[in-house]
C-alpha cells in the first residue's frame, strides 16, 4: 500500500512468525535488503519505499487496532522498531476494514489506532461510502501524483513518545559539537538545527544534500551525542532520532524543513516529524523561535519540505496539557497477494506469505 509519502506491504500479524527475531529475518528478506536497489525483494531502494506495517486487532480498552511499523534498511540487513511512520499509519485504517478487524459504519468511519512502537493512539477516519473503503477522491497532498480520498489522521498523547518528555535534555536549547540544538520528543524523537549553522540555506534538494558527505558526516555526529543526550542510549543501529535542518520559511509557510532519515532527506516530510514540528511551533521555546511564523487563526501550520508542504493544525483544549495535531493524507492498495522467500525461512511448503 501507499500510505501519504511512503509504500510497504501490510500484513496481518497472524500470517508473520511470532518470534520478532524470525519475523525481522523474514521480513529482510522479503524487501530484499542488503541490497541498493533491494533488487531481490519487492523493497524500493530507498527509505521512504522500504517500510512494513503490521496490523492486528487491539486488546486494548477502545482502541480497535494496534500498528507497529517497522522501518527495513536498505543497504544495512537490519530493522529499525523503534519511531512510527505516520505516513504509513495512513494505510493502516483503509488495510483493517478490508481485512474485517474493524466494521464499516456509514459513509465515513472513525477507527482509534495504538502505534505499539510508541504507545501512541491515533483517531482516524476513513471514507466508507455503501460500507465500503474507497481510495477515490479529490484529495491532493504534495509529493503523491494525482488525487485520492482524505484519510483524517488526528494524534493524541504524542509528546514524549520514547521518552517521556517534550524536551528529553530538560532544556528546550543547548550546544553539541559547537551547534545550537534543539532536542525533541513529541510523535518522533528529533534534532532540530538551523540550516543557516551548518553552512545550509535551507532550500537545498534531497538529491543535493544526500551528496555532502561532509554534512552527513556532521549530522550523523550530532545526532549519535543528541541521542545519548535523550536518554536513548547509542543510537548508532537506530533511526532515531531524526535531524532536521530548519529555516524561515520562503513560500508563506510556518517554517522551512529537511528533514532526514537520517542518513538520507526526505523527498517530502514524515508526519510524524510534522506533528513534531507543530508542538515545537506551539509551545514556542525551541530554535523554532525567530524563525517560524504565526500559524493561521484555526490554528493551521503549514510546513515546507523538498515537495511542497505539509498542514497540521493544532488545537489546545483548555483541559489539554498539549494541543492534539490534526493532518490530512490519503492512501492506496497497490495491490494484494503472495510475497515469496526462500523455504528455509518459512513452515510453509509453499513459501509464500499472504
Amino acid at each position: 500500500m501507499r500510505g501519504g509519502t511512503s509504500k510497504g506491504p501490510v500484513f496481518l500479524g497472524r500470517d508473520l512468525p511470532s518470534d520478532p527475531a524470525e519475523r525481522d529475518e523474514l521480513l529482510l528478506t522479503l524487501m530484499g535488503s542488503g541490497n541498493e536497489l533491494e533488487v531481490d525483494g519487492i523493497g524500493g531502494g530507498y527509505p521512504q519505499t522500504s517500510k512494513v506495517a503490521i496490523v492486528t486487532p487491539s486488546a486494548e480498552p477502545g482502541v480497535d487496532v494496534d500498528y507497529l511499523f517497522v522501518q527495513v534498511m536498505v543497504e544495512q540487513r537490519r530493522v529499525d522498531t523503534s519511531p512510527n511512520c505516520g505516513n504509513m499509519l495512513s494505510a493502516v485504517g483503509p488495510f483493517a476494514i478490508e481485512q474485517g478487524l474493524v466494521a464499516a459504519t456509514g459513509d465515513v468511519t472513525r477507527l482509534t489506532i495504538r502505534n505499539l512502537n510508541t504507545s501512541s493512539l491515533i483517531d482516524a477516519e476513513i471514507c466508507t461510502p455503501g460500507g465500503q473503503v474507497t481510495y477515490v477522491g479529490d484529495t491532493r497532498i504534495d509529493g503523491v501524483p494525482g488525487s485520492a480520498a482524505p484519510v483524517l489522521l488526528e494524534f493524541r498523547n504524542v509528546v514524549g513518545a520514547k521518552t517521556g518528555k517534550l524536551y528529553p535534555t530538560g532544556k528546550p536549547v543547548e550546544t553539541i559539537d559547537g551547534v545550537e540544538v534543539s532536542c525533541i520528543d513529541a510523535a518522533m524523537p528529533m534534532v532540530l538545527i538551523r540550516a543557516a549553522d551548518l553552512g545550509k540555506r535551507g532550500d537545498e534538494t534531497p538529491q543535493a544534500l544526500d551528496g555532502d558527505s561532509e554534512l552527513l558526516a556532521r549530522l550523523e555526529s550530532i545526532r549519535r551525542q543528541a541521542g545519548a543526550a535523550m536518554g536513548l542510549g547509542d543510537v548508532s543501529e537506530r533511526v532515531i532520532p531524526k535531524p532536521v535542518l530548519i529555516s524561515a520559511p520562503a513560500a508563506g509557510g510556518t517554517l522551512r524543513v529537511r528533514y532526514f532519515m537520517p542518513q538520507r532527506c526526505h523527498r517530502a516530510l514524515a508526519i510524524t516529524g510534522a506533528v513534531g514540528l507543530a508542538l515545537a511551533c506551539a509551545d514556542g521555546r525551541s530554535l523554532v523561535q525567530g524563525l517560524a511564523g504565526a500559524p493561521s487563526a484555526d490554528g493551521l501550520l503549514e510546513f515546507e519540505h523538498p515537495s511542497g508542504r505539509l498542514g497540521v493544525i493544532a488545537r489546545w483544549p483548555a483541559e489539554q496539557a498539549w494541543p492534539s495535531c490534526s493532518l490530512i493524507r490519503t492512501a492506496r492498495r497497490l495491490f494484494s497477494g503472495s510475497v515469496y522467500v526462500p523455504e528455509t525461512l518459512t513452515p510453509a511448503p509453499d513459501a509464500a506469505i499472504g
